[in-house]
């Protein structure tokens, strides 16, 4: 072999090698794909799509927003007077009643004070009746009558006064709740700015939440919510009691509170609620999933199927939810639409149904 001859040869081998690989790189007609999506018919291409039967349903608008659960009630246990801790009679987080003793401080002084006081109303009170009988003969004045009356008034009154100090040596439940943990030690000296523990209540528990100012007007109390927390697959129902009266003005949304009965307790104040606020619930609305209006010019319109074509009709829409539409005319119950493919559809495009939804 020459060598002119053996250069030929290498020269037809990669232009061969070129043009497979021109074959390959290049983009070309997926027969598979098409076979699926475009089936010819009659010379003319028809576009597989999905479909649904448009039939009346209960549709409900819902506002998405976001919140957190708070205690129904919740306070920083602390006695109002000061001195030492003499019993502690609570155990960390257990529940109890209102009006339960908790702690006390030491109150023995005041306990004797009482007793002291108590010791002198026998001779006041028989001073008054001494006094009584004498001015019924004239034997002494009115005024002196008086005299003991208020001498025993007040004595009561420093009986009553040394009670109330008594009671603020005690410190007692004051709402039905769970005690927190103990801050505090036995013989440890307490003041009214010493916290003891917390209590709270969370059965029911509250559920807080701003909502934008377009909002404002539709939520009231009684209107009902749905919500959510991480962790948990359950879904909740609650109802708004109150608002704020004003919009908060950095944000210029309107504050709500509902109240959810969390009678097991199976929620916790501070959790993160992804809450649905109803607006109100249509029973037989006509709505037909976002995806199958397509916009145009300003007007709405939805690919309708008749008699093995799609013909686009312009509707009148409503309320819009997170994947549904309410359709308010242009369409009616029975009527088949096209929900996939709608940005390839033409009026008069030949369409074969693969799915109806």
């Amino acid at each position: 072999m020459n060598k002119k001859l053996k250069w030929s040869l290498i020269a037809a081998l990669a232009i061969a090698i070129g043009i497979f690989g021109y074959y390959q790189l290049t983009p070309h007609t997926n027969e598979e794909l098409a076979e699926v999506t475009m089936k010819p018919q009659g010379g003319k291409r028809v576009l597989s799509v999905n479909a649904m039967i448009v039939k009346p349903h209960l549709l409900t608008d819902e506002i998405p927003v976001v919140g957190s659960l708070v205690p129904d009630e919740e306070v920083q246990l602390s006695f109002e007077t000061s001195g030492k801790i003499t019993g502690i009679y609570f155990e960390e987080g257990s529940f109890v009643k209102k009006g339960t003793l908790l702690a006390k401080i030491n109150d023995a002084q005041l306990q004797a004070e009482l007793k002291r006081l108590e010791a002198q109303v026998p001779l006041a009170e028989e001073r008054v009746y001494r006094q009584s009988t004498l001015l019924q003969r004239d034997a002494v004045s009115k005024e002196a009558l008086e005299i003991v009356k208020t001498e025993l008034a007040t004595l009561y009154a420093d009986i009553e006064k040394t009670k109330a100090q008594i009671e603020m040596t005690e410190l007692h439940a004051p709402f039905d709740g769970v005690v927190g943990l103990r801050q505090v030690s036995l013989g440890a000296y307490a003041s009214p700015t010493t916290i003891i523990a917390k209590l709270t209540s969370v059965s029911p528990i509250k559920i807080e939440f701003s909502v934008a100012e377009r909002y404002a007007a539709d939520v009231k109390k009684g209107t009902n919510l749905q919500f959510r927390v991480d962790g948990n697959l359950n879904t909740f129902a609650a109802q708004v009691y109150a608002t704020e009266p004003t919009l908060e003005a950095e944000t210029r949304s309107l504050l709500v509170r509902a109240r959810y009965a969390n009678s097991k307790g199976e929620l916790m104040p501070g959790q993160y609620a992804d809450i649905r606020l109803k607006q109100k619930e249509i029973p037989d609305a006509l709505a037909i999933p976002a995806e199958a209006i397509v916009p145009e010019m300003g007007k709405s319109k939805v690919f309708v199927y008749r008699s093995g074509k799609a013909e686009p009709v312009e509707v009148a829409t409503g309320i819009r939810t997170e994947a549904e539409v309410q359709i308010l005319q242009g369409l009616q119950s029975g009527d088949t639409i096209l929900t996939s493919g709608t940005l390839q559809l033409r009026k008069g495009s030949i369409v074969n149904i693969a799915a109806i939804e």
